[in-house]
């Protein structure tokens, strides 16, 4: 199935605008994440995209680009406006056409899929002369999504998880208007907006529009989609470039390897509508790739402690060293040290960052030459408890407690309780609270 999807309006072409949103922005954003759906989820299903960032096309060229593709369906996503009292969701196909075509029938099902995922008043499904409609060789739909203009439609609209929910609806009606076959090992996704646990693919953060914006098309001349996704972290907003959004976080996983191999470091995943035990859930395995970048890293123990080290690039390293998730061992290495304040028995001068030996007053445990050694050992201790393979040979063993572990005894942080830290009976647990509170904090 060749599916041809067309974000309305965008350029120098904002569409409908109200409440200090212009509609090419909300439509490309809604868009960007059907495809994500449709393409993480189904199988034989082809997605080509009228625009997948900010740019100026005519609805002539965009209709020629369907019918030369060969695309099955076209689908033009819109926001509505009627100067401010209109409220809701409508469709629409060409006037043309008869209730019982095809077309018609494609329109019954994505409209009903639509309505129960949206949280708007239902308008109907109507018939239009549009170009788009009327101009396209083969089944077509444009979607109004809500009025812009309209402060109840346009509060749904500021919200990312609305709009991931849209996009889910149109997938929903899309798949089961198709019979599109669901990949394997792929559940459904859920049924209603604001449960399960999205993964976004960040490609870059910025406080600077323009910046992004250049991120943006640095990635599209290397074929990589991406958008900008303003957030608003600590009362200040940044410009988060987003380059894919999942349900699987292997998948989001992938595309951030992508991303590093184009040359953006500072790629990450940051996880939405998510619990403390869905992140857990997540990512509470010890072996794993490092999400978050060095500066990331560094940037968030600042916000405690402004004096911190700066050591989250050794942590990068040895995470990618040993696969061990490094970001996750640096939130272990803040729970130990109180943020690299050391307000504990361990003190500054043992550059010891997870308390190796340390059992009280008397006792405060190993002592290493430097902190890269430290954080080494820290690593070495980790790979002890979560692996039963031999210790790669780049680095000189440092820690002296890697024979005293049990080998492979804790895959996971929470299998740490009662082994790092004695009774420490939700130690894991504590770790990986505070990671949530790194990866909701990071920009």
């Amino acid at each position: 199935m060749k599916l041809y999807l067309d974000p309305g309006h965008g350029g120098t072409d904002p569409g409908a605008q109200g409440n200090g949103l212009n509609e090419k922005d909300v439509t490309l954003d809604i868009a960007l994440k059907l495809r994500s759906i449709l393409t993480n989820s189904y199988e034989d299903i082809e997605i080509k995209m009228s625009r997948s960032a900010d740019i100026t096309k005519s609805l002539s060229e965009r209709t020629s680009e369907a019918n030369n593709w060969g695309a099955n369906y076209f689908l033009a996503i819109h926001i509505n406006a009627a100067g401010g009292s209109a409220e809701g969701y409508e469709d629409y196909i060409y006037s043309g056409l008869s209730d019982s075509s095809t077309t018609a029938k494609y329109q019954e099902i994505i409209h009903g899929e639509v309505i129960k995922m949206n949280q708007l008043k239902d308008r109907g499904r109507k018939k239009a002369n549009f170009h788009v409609l009327r101009e396209s060789a083969m089944d077509a739909l444009l979607s109004e999504n809500g009025f812009i203009d309209n402060p109840n439609d346009a509060a749904l609209m500021k919200q990312d998880s609305w709009r991931q929910a849209v996009a889910q609806g149109h997938a929903n009606g899309i798949a089961s208007a198709f019979n599109l076959k669901r990949k394997a090992n792929n559940p459904p996704e859920p049924a209603n907006p604001g449960t399960g646990t999205l993964y976004k693919v960040i490609a870059g953060s910025f406080q600077s529009r323009e910046n992004a914006n250049e991120r943006v098309a640095f990635l599209g001349a290397k074929g990589i989609d991406a958008f900008v996704n303003p957030t608003i972290i600590s009362g200040k907003t940044w410009y988060r470039v987003q380059a894919g959004a999942y349900s699987n976080c292997d998948n989001a996983e992938e595309q951030v390897a992508v991303l590093k191999q184009a040359g953006i470091a500072d790629a990450f995943i940051a996880a939405e509508n998510s619990s403390p035990a869905q992140v857990a859930a997540a990512v509470d395995s010890i072996l794993g790739p490092t999400r978050l970048s060095a500066e990331q890293m560094n940037s968030f123990v600042k916000t405690v402690n402004p004096d911190a080290l700066e050591l989250g690039s050794f942590y990068q390293e040895f995470g990618e060293y040993y696969g061990i998730r490094g970001d996750i061992a640096f939130a272990q290495a803040l729970h130990e040290t109180n943020y690299f304040r050391f307000t504990g028995i361990v003190r500054s001068v043992q550059n010891n960052y997870a308390g190796i030996g340390a059992t009280g007053a008397d006792h405060p445990g190993a002592s290493f030459a430097d902190p890269k050694e430290g954080v080494l050992a820290q690593f070495q201790h980790l790979f002890a408890y979560a692996s039963t393979a031999p210790l790669p040979p780049q680095y000189p063993l440092v820690d002296p407690r890697f024979q005293l572990v049990e080998r492979g005894s804790a895959p996971k942080w929470t299998d740490l309780n009662g082994k790092w830290a004695v009774p420490g009976k939700t130690y894991g647990q504590s770790i990986l609270d505070l990671y949530e509170r790194m990866v909701n904090s990071t920009v």
